[in-house]
């Protein structure tokens, strides 16, 4: 029986750079024969019209299939939409923009054929601005440290899985997707494959510093605990130095009673300690509140129109 590929591709301004891509896999199928494919674009509220291109686009190839989010839910959920509206063995997440090289999809897809149940694309040199690479090296970090990252692997946005790894993400119902948290617990069996990383021809990333933080406190809070810990132990370290310092105050003011009792000194610890138990608080609040609303069943999307014909492509 012939194997199917799902290509997802999560869409945002796009409309000047997606016809490309799509073109992209068309003929990299070409050479592909012995697999089936399909094409899932998931339109992320895009203000330019965007999904006036997707519905052009499936209106001129079978193989697609289009989804219209009500508004902007991001990336991952819009991958999550994907995920869950794709039917394929083996299913090829890549990015909008052509940056992602759909040319090279074949080394992911050998990949997965050769044993790996999860394959991220590795990049010598990624084309992306200082500010956009500086938060990927965070992300890196971020997963490494959180989230429990195999030291040495590279993730990104252009990755494969199995069907059963799918099948696994799928199950997550959190208003808060985080893919790559995803993938990470349900398969240690997951290797790099090194592709080209393009310069960006049109537009600018859709990644601004509030959308990138939002990204990092999604990835630690959704799937670990660990940030609870490590506010728990910096509060112990913290108040044992208080305790330290205590006595020491106590003890020099009995061995030299004249020296007078720094108020600066005094104001700076108060600022200091203030702000460390302000922060952790709002550690443990955005745990509680990211609970409150997963249980209000806040949706990880929704979608508003749907394009093309499932049954044409099974």
């Amino acid at each position: 029986m012939q194997k199917k590929i799902s290509y997802i591709i999560p869409c945002y301004r796009s409309e000047n750079t997606i016809e490309k891509v799509i073109n992209e896999i068309e003929d990299t199928m070409k050479g592909m024969s012995d697999y089936g494919y399909e094409i899932v674009l998931v339109n992320d509220g895009s203000p330019d019209g965007t999904w006036n291109k997707i519905c052009d686009l499936v209106n001129n190839h079978k193989e697609i299939r289009g989804f219209n989010f009500a508004r902007n839910f991001g990336q991952h959920a819009a991958l999550m939409a994907g995920l869950n509206n794709a039917s394929g063995d083996i299913i090829v997440c890549l990015d909008d923009d052509g940056q992602t090289p759909a040319n090279e999809a074949g080394k992911l897809i050998k990949a997965i054929e050769d044993g790996a149940d999860a394959v991220y694309a590795r990049y010598d040199h990624k084309k992306h601005s200082a500010f956009r690479n500086f938060g990927t090296a965070m992300n890196e970090w971020m997963t490494e440290v959180m989230l429990g990252k195999p030291k040495g692997l590279y993730v990104s946005s252009y990755f494969a899985v199995r069907r059963f790894v799918v099948d696994e993400m799928i199950k997550y119902g959190g208003s808060y997707p985080y893919v790559i948290g995803l993938v990470l617990r349900t398969t240690k069996n997951i290797v790099n494959v090194d592709v080209n990383h393009r310069s960006r021809e049109i537009g600018n990333s859709g990644y601004t510093f509030t959308k990138l933080l939002g990204l990092w406190i999604n990835g630690f809070t959704a799937f670990s605990i660990k940030p609870l810990r490590i506010a728990t132990m910096t509060g112990s370290i913290f108040a044992v130095i208080g305790f330290i310092y205590g006595i020491y105050t106590i003890i020099k003011k009995f061995v030299l009673p004249d020296i007078p009792a720094g108020y600066s000194a005094l104001m700076s610890a108060i600022i200091f300690f203030g702000g460390m138990t302000m922060l952790m608080l709002g550690l443990a609040g955005e745990y509680v509140g990211r609970t409150y609303i997963s249980i209000n069943n806040n949706p990880q999307y929704v979608i508003r129109d749907e394009v093309g014909d499932k049954e044409d492509m099974d």
